[in-house]
């Protein structure tokens, strides 16, 4: 076979590849995004280009814009800094519990946005746990929305650097300090240059929620502080101003756009194959001092970042009235005056079923996308794979309501439809498959699916025998991200979850907007079952982990 026609080989698979993803990305993100932004932007029928350079030239506008990009930066930065050393104390250390608290630490990213508020709010603010101890509030500057959004992110950089780091060979690292290099040269030379394209995206995924965060800014923030997507949700539900919302929501996509694009000029400047191990192999008990302080260092911001907030919500689901109890758990079983049309322990099994199909949606669609990307490819390929992660930084509020006002003729009238919901929590998952699995899939040395093919294997049967037992672990990681977010999904799906059939957030956030201590207890209850839920998912999927033991050697 000539040069030219395998290129062309490589290049018709890589199309067949990427023919759902781009499909699935055409029909349920730019469709229903560009069908609300044209509606905004359009008066009778006719473009109104007038708008755009009012909004972009308000001040306010100005000033959201630049707290919604400094507290995106300070928040990113602080997480890495908290959470890298915890990636490598999971990574590369054994100790009891490990795998039990490598799931605690995930159950934040489950939770709604707004219970994450809420309970930093009961941490931090005005009559919180450390107001009463100590006379100590963190909520009337920046510094508890910045925690909030460490305890949200945390998970993000310990999962996904984490990941990877567990498979790095240790030997590479240990040759170089044989060599004569110090501890920290070893790490700087040989461990960090192997970990940039996953921190990279680590911290792309992480500056993404934080740019777009709403529910942790409008309780922590209050009237002071607001990011984009907290006034797009003003302008679109309480002010009912589409034209002002549609432009925010363009500008949230260009300085996305920007980010995504500088973000994948770095990551292709530092790829490079892997020598790849099993994980079982690296991880061993602290030795010396140092790790064991690093060990400690970790379970305490572990403890007070993470266990407290959640220890918070357990205490207020059981406080009643007449002291600590389950009256607020029974309550569930009945329609809570009204403020659903079923009982709300429905919600559970609703969020459970929707999000076990949301998890093989984005295992299958990121799946192929990130097979479709392994390989450096052309502008065309580099750019979706930016795109991909556009949903990220996209505004939940214009997906939700582009759902609604989109999908509305056949063929694809699903405003009625169960799949909906499912459909908009996979358009989140996605990315997080995407990012965990291509960056195993490039560290995996390309000679070795060539010595496949010239011992006569097909390209599925290369992939099968030589690709999945390394990226197994990846795949297993993605299937829990995707499964996590999918859970805790809430900004669309608030719009479009039927009444008869609630998710959990969004029966959190129903309890939540209305008055009464039984409805705030419910609301913690059901947070609660979700925070529950979430860690005997991730405990499963700890447990599942492969005992095969392969290794890959560059």
């Amino acid at each position: 076979m000539t040069r030219t026609a395998a290129l062309r080989r490589t290049a018709l698979r890589r199309a067949a590849l990427l023919a759902v993803p781009v499909a699935f990305f055409a029909l349920f993100f730019a469709y229903p995004v560009a069908a609300i932004t044209g509606r905004g932007l359009k008066e009778d029928g006719e473009w109104r280009p007038g708008t755009v350079f009012e909004v972009l030239t308000d001040p306010g506008v100005g000033q959201v814009l630049w707290f919604t990009l400094w507290q995106a930066a300070a928040s990113t930065a602080l997480t890495l800094a908290l959470a890298l050393p915890g990636a490598y104390v999971f990574a590369r250390l054994d100790f009891p519990g490990k795998r039990v608290l490598h799931a605690v630490v995930t159950v934040p990213f489950v939770l709604p946005t707004v219970v994450t508020g809420a309970a930093f709010l009961g941490l931090t603010g005005r009559g919180g746990l450390l107001d009463d101890l100590w006379g100590v509030r963190l909520d009337t500057g920046v510094w508890a929305i910045l925690l909030a959004h460490v305890f949200f992110n945390y998970a993000v950089v310990v999962r996904t650097v984490g990941g990877l780091w567990a498979q790095l060979d240790p030997r590479q690292e240990e040759a170089a300090r044989v060599l004569g290099a110090g501890r920290f040269a070893a790490f700087r030379r040989v461990t960090l240059p192997a970990l940039g394209p996953s921190v990279a995206a680590a911290g792309l995924m992480v500056y993404l929620f934080t740019f777009t965060s709403f529910g942790v800014i409008q309780i922590l923030g209050g009237p002071r502080y607001a990011t984009l997507e907290v006034e797009i949700y003003r302008q679109t539900a309480q002010l009912l101003d589409l034209p002002t919302a549609a432009v925010l929501t363009l500008l949230q996509l260009a300085t996305v756009g920007l980010l995504l694009g500088v973000h994948a000029w770095i990551v292709r400047r530092r790829e490079s194959s892997l020598a790849l191990v099993d994980a079982a192999h690296t991880a061993r008990p602290p030795r010396g001092a140092g790790e064991r302080a690093l060990l400690g260092g970790t379970l305490a911001v572990i403890a007070l970042l993470i266990l407290l907030p959640l220890g918070v919500l357990v205490e207020r689901s059981l406080s009643g009235p007449d002291g600590y109890g389950f009256a607020h758990y029974q309550a569930l079983g009945s329609r809570s005056g009204g403020t659903f049309a079923v009982a709300p322990w429905e919600a559970v099994g609703n969020s459970l079923s929707y999000a076990a199909v949301a998890t093989l949606i984005a295992l299958a669609v990121g799946g192929l996308a990130a097979a479709a990307l392994t390989r450096r490819a052309g502008r065309f390929t580099r750019g979706f794979d930016a795109l991909l992660m556009l949903p990220l930084g996209t505004s939940a509020v214009t997906v939700g309501f582009g759902f609604l006002i989109a999908l509305d003729e056949p063929p694809l009238d699903l405003r009625s439809s169960w799949i909906l919901v499912p459909l908009a929590q996979a358009l989140v998952g996605v990315p997080f498959v995407v990012r965990v699995m291509l960056p195993v899939l490039r560290a995996v040395d390309d000679r070795l699916r060539q010595a496949a093919a010239v011992l006569g294997a097909s390209p599925w049967r290369a992939w099968r025998e030589v690709d999945l037992p390394l990226v197994r672990r990846a795949l297993l990681v993605s299937a829990g991200f995707a499964f996590a977010v999918s859970l805790g999904e809430f900004g669309a799906t608030v719009f479009i979850a039927r009444a008869d059939r609630p998710t959990l957030p969004v029966a959190v956030a129903r309890l939540l907007g209305r008055a009464g201590e039984l409805n705030y207890g419910q609301a913690m209850a059901l947070s609660t079952i979700l925070m529950v839920t979430c860690a005997l998912t991730l405990v499963l999927l700890e447990s599942l982990r492969p005992a095969r033991h392969t290794e890959l050697v560059a």
